[in-house]
């Protein structure tokens, strides 16, 4: 999320004049002077309090922390605040849980959310904040993906967490009959968060071990190797089950040049627009289709990663989505009415 703000504050018009505040742990924070607070709730909250203070913003935007956002929204009403969301808001399960979301949400200015997919579900639950929910994808700084479609490696890849809602159970399910029928063509599964999820992942995975080193299981790669992999590989593959607010590992694999396939959940849509083989159901005999399809068709495979590239080129650049923002920025900043905070 931090590589996101810098990315977007580093092309914005109001570079100098923006701020970046993050907890510790972050070894390389870029070009931008980014300064750190201590992390843990509340002693992040008091250095976060004093460092605003100092600073006296017009606006204050807080990425990802629901609580951050609610309590500096309190605490400093005349500024604009708004909240920044980069993976999905909580479900209301209980009225009790609809008031006190509520409550949080709307002491907010503003809400944005990774896709207009992701600020529709979210008005669905909470209608009444539609008037100050807003979608902006995320960017992609997508130089470093940057490879020529053609010429690729017979390969299919999978980049993701190792989680049910991406949808890996059923990819492996598919591929089998795909590598049984084109002995030529190897998989590449690149897991993240191995760790935390190897108990559901772990059998999946497992039955592609007859294959051999034709599927190679990348357990928590860095982002680096996901990169450098995808630069190579002729398909990806984002089967994803549940709505994703947008789908990052979309952007990349066009990015990158390979031909997608995907489930088109959620944000899913807006990552690819028109230039992704999608699937109605996620199921394995949907995706063992849909693999043969770009399987046996080389001249599709590459015009799709060539479109699909160069929409990722001119809708989701940095300088777009920067520009979005700083227009609705100063939109919420008219907007503000004056409070009168007791002196």
């Amino acid at each position: 999320m931090e590589t996101v703000v810098r990315t977007l504050a580093g092309v914005s018009r109001y570079r100098s004049s923006i701020r970046i505040f993050c907890p510790e742990g972050a070894d390389d924070h870029g070009n931008f002077d980014v300064q750190t607070v201590p992390e843990g709730r509340n002693i992040r909250i008091e250095a976060l309090t004093r460092h605003i203070r100092a600073y006296d913003p017009d606006l204050i935007e807080v990425h990802q922390k629901v609580v951050d956002a609610t309590r500096l929204a309190r605490r400093f009403p005349r500024a604009t605040n708004l909240l920044y969301r980069h993976h999905a808001l909580k479900t209301p399960r209980t009225l009790l849980d609809r008031w006190r979301y509520q409550a949080r949400y709307g002491v907010q200015d503003g809400l944005i959310f990774v896709s207009k997919s992701e600020r529709d579900r979210f008005v669905a639950q909470h209608p009444g904040l539609a008037d100050k929910s807003f979608g902006i994808p995320n960017p992609i700084q997508a130089e470093p993906w940057l490879a020529a479609p053609e010429d690729r490696d017979q390969i299919i890849a999978f980049a993701g967490r190792a989680m049910p809602e991406k949808g890996l159970d059923v990819l492996c399910a598919a591929l089998p009959a795909v590598l049984e029928r084109h002995p030529n063509w190897r998989a590449v599964l690149m897991l993240n968060d191995w760790d935390d999820h190897q108990a559901w992942a772990a059998p999946h995975v497992a039955p592609l071990e007859r294959f051999g080193d034709r599927v190679a299981i990348l357990r928590s790669a860095s982002l680096g190797e996901v990169r450098e992999i995808m630069k190579t590989v002729a398909i990806a593959v984002t089967p994803s089950v549940w709505a994703e607010p947008l789908g990052l590992t979309a952007l990349e694999a066009h990015a990158a040049g390979a031909a997608l396939i995907s489930s088109g959940r959620g944000g899913l849509r807006e990552a690819s627009g028109p230039h992704a083989l999608y699937v109605d159901e996620v199921t394995p005999a949907s995706l063992t289709d849909a693999m043969e399809t770009l399987v046996l068709d080389p001249e599709r495979r590459t015009a799709m990663a060539r479109a699909g590239q160069r929409y990722v080129l001119s809708n989701h650049l940095p300088e777009r989505r920067s520009r979005d923002l700083d227009a609705l920025r100063l939109k919420l900043l008219a907007m503000r009415k004056p409070v009168l905070v007791p002196a």
